[in-house]
């Protein structure tokens, strides 16, 4: 009896501490840890509800890593942020909703570029105290992509017509029933430029560099080793050479703890299934994520 007793009562204890570390992140405490680690891995999208071409898997839900930043934030024993990229591209203000986060966090932030740090994720890193990147790494793509399904011609085989009643001259510019017209097409361009200045004006703030220098760029993704070369990243080394940098910025030996959004099992397989295809070489230039409009804009 007092075995079983005593068994009990160590089973008791070590539930308890299970329950502390696990939750030590959210309420503070004593916990072991001084960073926390938020990975941005697949296309950046608003909600889990629309798919990526690159997979068809679950991509990386810009809300989610918010609430992930923010609660590191709160969490008092997070004194520095790691934010691990490996992303193609995606959304516009889902990408600057992430940013913003980053540079709302009180204290050191860095981004660190593995595989892929292109377009929404550059995005993201502007918003970061220094980038990171590995000698093989793609990094840069600093430019924006508009696109509209031309379905006219097929329309016209099919015998249909389009004809919608709308107030003002562009309301229904770029629908894809009907051929886009001239002025139609430089109205939609002017608002797919206005996306590549604010891309350029938030990475020369944030990342110090001359307008000119970043439009040079050509939205060209480079290799860390160019990248570094061109200013587009801070340092070239590994994630253990990144919290050793950490580590001189808190002036503490660092121990990360991962900050995660919660998933089910079949979530979790299928972002394995995705981090897999990415892996495999789907590519950059792939990835389309539409916002249900008639003119799909991304940072690609």
């Amino acid at each position: 009896m007092v075995a079983a007793g005593i068994a009990g009562a160590a089973a008791t204890l070590a539930g308890k501490r299970l329950v502390a570390r696990l939750t030590s992140g959210r309420v503070g405490g004593p916990s072991g840890y001084n960073a926390a680690k938020v990975t941005v891995s697949g296309p950046i999208q608003r909600t889990r509800s629309r798919s990526s071409s690159l997979s068809g898997g679950t991509a990386c839900i810009a809300d989610e890593i918010v609430e992930q930043i923010e609660a590191a934030d709160d969490d008092a024993a997070v004194e520095a942020l790691l934010i691990e990229l490996n992303t193609p591209g995606g959304e516009v203000l889902p990408s600057d909703d992430i940013r913003r986060a980053a540079v709302d966090f009180e204290g050191p932030t860095i981004a660190y570029a593995t595989d892929t740090c292109a377009s929404g994720g550059y995005w993201i890193a502007s918003g970061c105290d220094e980038l990171w990147a590995r000698d093989a790494s793609l990094v840069g793509s600093i430019g924006v992509v508009g696109s509209r399904p031309n379905a006219a011609g097929l329309a016209d085989k099919l015998g249909l017509s389009y004809e919608q009643f709308t107030a003002g001259e562009y309301k229904d510019a770029g629908v894809p029933l009907r051929e886009i017209q001239d002025s139609e097409r430089e109205y939609l361009q002017s608002i797919v430029d206005g996306y590549y200045e604010q891309f350029v004006e938030t990475v020369s703030e944030g990342r110090g560099m001359d307008p000119d220098a970043i439009r040079e760029t050509e939205a060209r993704i480079y290799l860390g080793t160019d990248a570094l070369e061109l200013g587009l990243v801070d340092e070239l080394g590994t994630e253990t050479d990144v919290e050793d940098r950490i580590g001189e910025l808190i002036g503490a030996e660092v121990e990360t703890r991962a900050f995660e959004p919660d998933r089910s099992v079949a979530e979790r397989l299928g972002l394995g299934a995705e981090r897999v295809a990415f892996a495999a070489g789907n590519g950059v230039a792939n990835v389309a994520v539409g916002d249900g409009s008639d003119l799909d804009i991304e940072l690609k």
